[in-house]
This record gives C-alpha cells, sequence and structure tokens, in this order.
C-alpha cells in the first residue's frame, strides 16, 4: 500500500476511516453483510428455539437490526462526499485550505482549534507518530490495532 492509498484511509486528523463501523469500504460493513447471509433470513426461527435455553436470543431482532445498519455503512470518510463522522472536527476543512494532507504537516500545528481533552491528546499522539515514522509506515502499524 502507498502513500494514495493509505491516504484513502485515514482522515486529515489521523484517524482511520477505514475501520470505522460507518465506513462504506470497511471490513465491518463486509463482515457484517457477510455474517447476515451465513445466517440467512430465518435464524430468527431458530434463535426462538434457542431462547428457551439461553435467554440472550430473545434479543436477536435487536443483534440483527444493529447488523443490518453496519452492513449498510455509506460514510466514505471524512476526505469523501458523504461524510457522516459524529466526531466534530476542524481538520476536516482545514486540510483542504492550507492543501495538506495532514494536520502535523502543518506549519499552525499542534494548533487549538483541533479537539479538546481526551480527543485532543489522541490527535497529538497520532499526527506526532506520524510525523516521527511517516505516513505509510504509522497505517500499518495501527492497522493491526482494534479500532474501537
Amino acid at each position: 500500500m502507498d502513500y494514495d492509498e493509505v491516504l484513502k484511509q485515514l482522515s486529515p486528523c489521523g484517524l482511520d476511516c477505514g475501520r470505522c463501523a460507518d465506513y462504506e469500504n470497511g471490513e465491518i460493513r463486509k463482515l457484517s453483510a457477510k455474517l447476515l447471509q451465513a445466517l440467512g433470513k430465518n435464524y430468527n426461527i431458530v434463535a426462538k428455539m434457542k431462547s428457551d435455553k439461553n435467554p440472550i436470543f430473545k434479543n436477536y431482532s435487536n443483534f440483527k437490526e444493529i447488523l443490518s445498519s453496519f452492513s449498510q455503512a455509506s460514510c466514505t470518510g471524512c476526505r469523501g462526499e458523504n461524510d457522516l463522522c459524529p466526531i466534530q472536527c476542524t481538520a476536516k476543512i482545514c486540510n483542504r485550505e492550507k492543501g495538506i494532507d495532514f494536520c502535523f504537516q502543518c506549519t499552525d500545528y499542534p494548533c487549538d482549534k483541533q479537539f479538546s481533552g481526551k480527543l485532543k491528546e489522541l490527535w497529538i499522539t497520532i499526527n506526532n507518530r506520524m510525523k516521527e515514522i511517516g505516513v505509510v509506515e504509522y497505517y500499518f502499524e495501527q492497522v493491526k490495532l482494534p479500532r474501537y
């Protein structure tokens, strides 16, 4: 994977859009669709039978609804046209205005416009790491970790 491919996965702030549950081409969407297909449309009948011995299956319809939602993810990421990210982030606009790919590339980094509290700490850690080892290397390093 080269820089341009990594650019499609990582947001300007450095978070990994590609592994988000809402990302349209993400693994969570693909695996959710695959699991729904594997369970089939009639698993609710099996879940009802299993619920007598294991009450958790009484909630199968809720699980299926969540899984279905994951399988229909449609966010194109922070760099795309259909950005559905719930995180309020100034980097989405700022990077375009400044002609940069990531916050750490900005002469004003770290700025006071981006995040606060724990999210700001994470943002600085991510960007400092990308600056230290490079964007592609950072991507391969963090892609091995859980997204959430």
